[in-house]
């Protein structure tokens, strides 16, 4: 099979001075992404979690004495989802599992919507044109949980945000702070977290769930997303960093599903023909077999 290169998640986690090296050959599909430190989880004590005033379920911070090693969540995603993936899938999707264990078990780690949108938002990117989409959707149950996480809350949350989203502009977008809402209420906990500096994680799921929300609102002009950033307390080069990645991402992924669609049209067309050959061969047996009778 041709070869295709993988696009590595280790971008998921903040040093912009770190990358790593791509074999000119493979260049089609991966570029050396800026990738980001994380702290070691830690913490102590037992699981804190807590209900949020507009009354959605948080998922606990990671402050757990014993979190479970990048080995045991890993294993967990490949006891539940036993079939095999296609490489130009598993790869990332196994780069991708290592980075968000580490996002989860930060001792500052506290699930919200946006985050959720977000991951959504990449896995379906990632996982587009995949052969079966129910295998894609076991797919997804198996690694959130892995995370030990709720697939079911990441897509409810995610689809909640998106309906909002669509039914705002780019000034009620902004403006989430002066009005009453479940969403709204999720934006003001999450501003109110990032900015007392130590009770919000950001990431770069957390950055494209931003971008998400831009998206639907149709709020285009570059000034709305400065505008959002200092509304949620997030830093703003941060958020062009991290969706600077993700746009390339989605580049490169294209890129790799191209070559993978080509490979594949060919390697069928080559059967076909060997199929033709062999049938055209059979004929002409037959006819001289008839002849010599």
């Amino acid at each position: 099979m041709a070869a295709v290169a993988s696009v590595s998640f280790a971008s998921i986690a903040h040093s912009p001075d770190r990358k790593f090296p791509i074999p000119p050959s493979h260049r089609c599909f991966a570029s050396n992404f800026s990738s980001i430190k994380l702290r070691s989880p830690g913490g102590s004590g037992k699981l804190r979690c807590r209900s949020l005033r507009y009354g959605l379920a948080i998922h606990c911070m990671s402050s757990a004495a014993d979190p479970p090693t990048v080995a045991e969540t890993k294993l967990n995603f490949l006891k539940a989802y036993k079939r095999p993936i296609p490489s130009i899938y598993n790869t990332v999707l196994q780069e991708l599992i290592v980075q968000q264990h580490l996002m989860r078990y930060k001792k500052s780690y506290r699930y919200d919507p946006v985050f959720a949108l977000g991951f959504v938002t990449v896995y379906d990117q990632l996982m587009e044109g995949y052969p079966s989409n129910e295998d894609r959707e076991a797919i997804f149950k198996a690694y959130v949980e892995a995370l030990n996480e709720d697939p079911a809350q990441y897509r409810a949350d995610a689809q909640k945000v998106e309906e909002w989203a669509r039914s705002q502009s780019a000034a009620t977008l902004v403006d989430f702070a002066s009005r009453e809402g479940e969403v709204e209420d999720i934006l003001k906990d999450i501003s109110e977290r990032a900015g007392s500096k130590g009770n919000f994680s950001y990431s770069r799921f957390f950055a494209v769930g931003l971008f998400r929300l831009l998206e639907l609102s149709n709020a285009t002009e570059p000034t709305i997303l400065d505008k959002l950033c200092a509304a949620l307390n997030v830093n703003k080069k941060s958020v062009d960093r991290d969706l600077d990645v993700y746009r390339n991402l989605l580049s490169k992924l294209v890129q790799a599903k191209e070559l993978l669609r080509e490979y594949v049209d060919r390697e069928k067309k080559k059967l076909e023909e060997r199929a033709a050959t062999q049938n055209a061969n059979e004929a002409i047996k037959k006819m001289l077999g008839g002849a010599l009778v």
